[in-house]
């Protein structure tokens, strides 16, 4: 029997919460591959993933700085990303920000343990030298469809703001029906003092975040490039679509191209998660998209993202929702009734 085609989607940052607590052991007991990620941790002086992962109580001081949680994803991510790939055939790996990272690891363009000393590092460097913070603001109605002219007044209202003296401000990840804007702490401010509230929720203000994906990173790219070399990067066993939705194919990747994007444009330019979605659909045309745990706040972004091109008829959240009681065509891996769909019991 042929094997289900598949997208493979690894997350980004706050995947990691306080019901994810315990995810590593739970779904990956005594994986091999822990024991030695936690060596390398310990090689840094940090504290293992299994005593993160196994602590009695969610800290968010603790678990969702980036020199942490960082890691931590990775480990769930991969771990998850690996069990997908025996039971689906992987026609392309992508991911949202750090998922980035990850996907390169997911797609065998970095072995699991150089991928994780390419996140550690970048994700110890975040935490110890990012400056700013992002803000998550929907641009789409109830039904996941965008209202007109409502993205385009965010970004103009993000020009406007960035236009005045002493304020940052840019667009950093485009997420499915999100706008995700980072910058310093008085854009910030008042990107969030212009917009009206919505759910009593947005516009939200993401803790423990940088300005990822923005200039202000900048110095940040370069010390990743200073400790990260070229032989942590090999070819892709499998195609990767980047933060641009542009492919990276097995044997025919520049792979000091491929180091080059990692640690320059995909730290300091705007992350299209959409594209990148939308790139994977109309490029390879999986039967699904998995999206790896932890967590499961990526699906709704996905779903998104397919929504605005309407991929397969799929129009709107009713539509996605009817297409998923059916044949899921999203599968959340951090989901406990959808995780059965790709490893199972």
């Amino acid at each position: 029997m042929s094997k289900p085609t598949a997208v493979l989607i690894c997350p980004g940052r706050g995947t990691y919460n306080k019901t994810e607590l315990g995810t590593l052991a739970r779904t990956h007991g005594v994986d091999p591959l822990i024991a030695r990620w936690d060596a390398l941790r310990e090689e840094t002086g940090q504290e293992t993933l299994s005593a993160l992962d196994e602590a009695d109580r969610f800290q968010a001081s603790r678990h969702t700085t980036g020199d942490n949680a960082s890691a931590l994803i990775y480990a769930c991510s991969a771990l998850d990303a690996f069990a997908a790939r025996q039971t689906h055939d992987i026609r392309a790996v992508t991911g949202n920000s750090l998922g980035w990272y990850i996907a390169l690891a997911a797609a065998g363009a970095a072995g699991p343990l150089d991928g994780m000393r390419i996140v550690n590092t970048m994700g110890t460097l975040m935490h110890r030298e990012g400056v700013g913070g992002q803000i998550l603001y929907p641009f789409v109605d109830e039904d996941w469809r965008e209202i007109e002219g409502a993205r385009a007044d965010l970004l103009t209202l993000v020009s406007q703001i960035d236009a005045r003296d002493g304020m940052r401000l840019a667009p950093s990840i485009h997420l499915g029906g999100m706008l995700v804007v980072a910058g310093n702490d008085p854009a910030l401010d008042a990107f969030q003092a212009a917009l009206p509230r919505i759910e009593d929720r947005y516009p939200l203000r993401l803790p423990n975040h940088a300005a990822f994906h923005t200039d202000l990173l900048s110095h940040v790219a370069a010390k990743g490039r200073e400790t990260l070399g070229e032989d942590l990067f090999r070819q892709p066993e499998i195609t990767l679509i980047d933060g641009r939705g542009a492919l990276w194919a097995p044997l025919s990747t520049d792979v000091q191209a491929l180091r080059d994007y990692t640690l320059g444009h995909q730290v300091t330019r705007t992350y299209d998660f959409t594209a990148a979605v939308q790139s994977a659909a109309r490029n390879v045309a999986p039967e699904r998209f998995i999206v790896t745990g932890p967590g499961t706040t990526l699906g709704s972004a996905v779903a998104q993202a397919l929504i605005a091109i309407g991929w397969q008829g799929i129009d709107s959240k009713r539509a996605f929702l009817d297409r998923q009681a059916k044949d899921p065509v999203v599968i959340s891996m951090g989901r406990a009734d959808q995780r059965g769909l790709v490893v199972p019991d």
